[in-house]
């Protein structure tokens, strides 16, 4: 069973330029809600409770600001600052302590997931014993994404890094799953050509010791990588046209955890008052 994650808060956000010349890019806003909220959103439906966030160095008091250390949600917040951006597999290095003997989920802070039937894939990915978990989601043009190939029986044959000829349809999300191993296999990796450490290069250590396995979201699943501009307001024109039609929030991080039995009356009153005057503290307000 899975109880750890890990949200990569880190990168420059150059894509996002000059927005985020002041502000780190996951503090910047999806509709009503800072980008931060959809991913610690999504480990919270997994039931994960402890969880650390790794941001850029010298910006962690911007994320004290609004996430203190996760009493207020019932859940456990470490944080740990990232010297420069080395990779996806560095966060492994630098929360080789935090993870400890267990097994961990990571996502990327820019990424976001909506779906009816997330939280019941997210439970099946949590039960990980053994090996690695990928979330593959079908788009219209891989050859921009990290892609995995799949046979028949859904099995993974083939994991490319933007592929500019075909090899499937198949996007690998910044959504992961882990055995204990991540951390010895993350250290062996070296700099690609860009410099960095590459996440397709860890998952195929998993992939060749047949270690590998992936979960699928559907047709009617939503997944972005909001680190682009064009993608940014996607997600926020997207998040705004669903919570307006069914006047329900997405990435609530408080209905969530009050769901979960983390959080009682008393810790949304007060999370009321923390937030103020405002629409996200009216909605708190109907939960109870």
């Amino acid at each position: 069973m899975i109880k750890k994650g890990i949200i990569l808060a880190g990168g420059k956000g150059t894509r996002m330029s000059p927005l985020t010349k002041a502000v780190n890019k996951q503090l910047l806003p999806i509709y009503d809600k800072p980008i931060i909220f959809y991913p610690l959103s999504i480990l919270m439906l997994a039931k994960i409770k402890d969880i650390l966030i790794i941001v850029n160095k010298g910006e962690l008091s911007q994320y004290k600001k609004i996430l203190p250390n996760g009493k207020n949600l019932g859940i456990k917040i470490t944080y740990l600052e990232q010297e420069s951006p080395k990779g996806l597999p560095d966060a492994f290095k630098i929360g080789e302590k935090f993870i400890g003997s267990e097994n961990v989920a990571m996502i990327l802070g820019d990424n976001f997931f909506y779906g009816q039937s997330l939280s019941s894939i997210l439970k099946k990915c949590t039960k990980l014993k053994s090996g690695a978990k990928i979330i593959l989601h079908e788009v219209f043009n891989p050859k921009l994404f990290g892609v995995a190939k799949i046979d028949k029986n859904k099995k993974i044959t083939k994991i490319a890094e933007k592929p500019k000829k075909f090899i499937s349809k198949f996007a690998i999300t910044g959504l992961y799953f882990f055995d204990n191993l991540v951390v010895k296999y993350a250290k062996q990796l070296k700099p690609s050509k860009r410099g960095e450490l590459e996440i397709i290069d860890l998952i195929n250590k998993y992939k060749k010791r047949k270690k590998l396995s992936a979960e699928f979201i559907g047709r009617g699943g939503a997944w972005l990588d909001t680190g682009s501009l064009e993608d940014y307001y996607k997600s926020s024109i997207f998040v705004q046209s669903v919570e307006n039609r069914q006047g329900l929030k997405i990435a609530c991080l408080e209905e969530i955890a009050f769901h979960n039995g983390w959080i009682g009356k008393k810790e949304l009153l007060s999370q009321i008052k923390f937030y103020g005057n405002c629409e996200y503290s009216n909605y708190l307000k109907r939960l109870f």
